[in-house]
């Protein structure tokens, strides 16, 4: 409904395809903004480690005892968002989460626990908070590759459309409560590192993630009417058959062996909700958008440097249909990278195409960029000052 509100006012003020063609929802692509620092830059991030050897109630203590207190304040804002659609949500969450626990894949459950307990929080909010993130992402995603056959996977974590909108700061709330929490985890077993991501603290899915020397992962929400909702209520009635995302894009960043191995998992595994996977491997060639329902894979959009398609870039619209009018990022971004041409692919001039407006917006939270080959992981809050498109 939302989208049909915003689309019929965009075209009443601008006309049928302008809403994209003047400041401040584009500008020209942007160059010298890294290493990040000026108004677009919000800050670098805490690193963790998460010790896989201990048993998994004790796993994120250490984090959330440093993030309760703005843990805290996103779970409240996300209550009191419940109890403007309905008081009975809370009753819910408060009384019949906390009860279907038992009924998530080992080790999650236990750990939504410890960070319960940690955080001071009631079990099924910190359950909900968990939920969240299945249903309310909007993302970029791109996996580059070079001249010389590196790959280059980066994003734009853009979260909060529609959850509360701060008239006196021209922002949107849950994507400025999260800024906060945002933290770089370092996944260790035997003191070695499994697997390491970006992520939200409180949160025990992965949504931004890098095995060494194997593969990198990000994941954007995909709208469709079999959606995330759908699929959490029948979870919920008691149909499991589903997985939520970000366990199996965790599962897969810990266990997968190769790109093909995920790829594989990531294409064939019956889930909560339609997403898109962005994956990247550890060899020239080896990157690919799949795009997924919930059930089934619909389509792999792979590399192909012979064809002159030396990178795949995702926002939330399948990639052979034009985006919605109102939330074209994907044309700017693809003006930039094609401006920039394979001979210029570097963190630098990656991260200049993801600071470039809208890509850049009021709700990016974080920019993540990863490299397999030199062994890279860098995250860095994100800010968009006025003039800035919402999203």
């Amino acid at each position: 409904m939302w989208g049909s509100v915003l689309v019929c006012a965009v075209l009443a003020v601008c006309g049928p395809g302008l809403a994209q063609d003047v400041p401040p929802y584009t500008e020209n692509c942007r160059s010298g903004t890294y290493p990040p620092s000026g108004p677009t830059f919000k800050g670098n991030v805490q690193w963790y480690t998460i010790n896989l050897d201990q048993p998994p109630y004790e796993r994120w203590q250490k984090l959330i005892s440093d993030k309760k207190a703005p843990l805290k304040d996103l779970v409240q804002h996300i209550k009191n968002l419940a109890k403007s659609i309905s008081p009975k949500l809370i009753e819910i969450v408060d009384n019949k989460l906390p009860l279907l626990i038992g009924n998530l894949p080992y080790p999650f459950g236990e750990e939504i626990k410890g960070v319960a307990d940690a955080a001071g929080a009631p079990l099924g909010e910190i359950m909900l908070f968990n939920i969240f993130y299945e249903v309310f992402s909007v993302c970029t995603s791109v996996v580059a590759q070079d001249t010389s056959g590196k790959l280059i996977h980066a994003r734009n974590l853009d979260f909060g459309l529609f959850l509360g909108w701060d008239v006196k700061n021209n922002s949107w709330m849950v994507s400025e409560l999260l800024k906060p929490l945002v933290v770089n985890v370092n996944f260790q077993r035997n003191n070695k590192t499994v697997f390491m991501s970006t992520s939200f603290a409180g949160y025990i899915g992965i949504l931004t993630g890098m095995k060494p020397g194997i593969l990198t992962l990000t994941m954007n929400e995909r709208y469709a009417l079999d959606g995330g909702y759908l699929g959490i209520l029948e979870w919920i009635l008691g149909k499991r058959q589903g997985v939520w995302m970000g366990f199996l894009t965790r599962s897969v960043l810990e266990n997968a062996t190769s790109y093909d191995d995920a790829k594989e998992v990531l294409s064939k595994t019956e889930m909560l909700a339609p997403a898109y996977f962005i994956l990247g491997g550890n060899k020239p060639g080896q990157a690919c958008v799949i795009t997924r329902s919930r059930k089934l894979s619909i389509n792999f959009w792979e590399l192909d440097t012979q064809k002159g398609e030396w990178y795949v870039l995702e926002t939330n619209y399948d990639h052979w249909k034009p985006p919605l009018v109102i939330d074209n990022r994907r044309d700017p971004a693809m003006k930039c990278l094609n401006q920039t041409g394979q001979k210029g692919i570097s963190f630098s001039t990656i991260y200049d195409v993801l600071s470039t407006k809208p890509v850049l917006n009021k709700l990016t939270t974080y920019t993540t960029m990863m490299s397999i080959s030199e062994n890279k992981f860098e995250t860095y809050l994100r800010d968009c000052p006025d003039p800035c498109m919402p999203w």
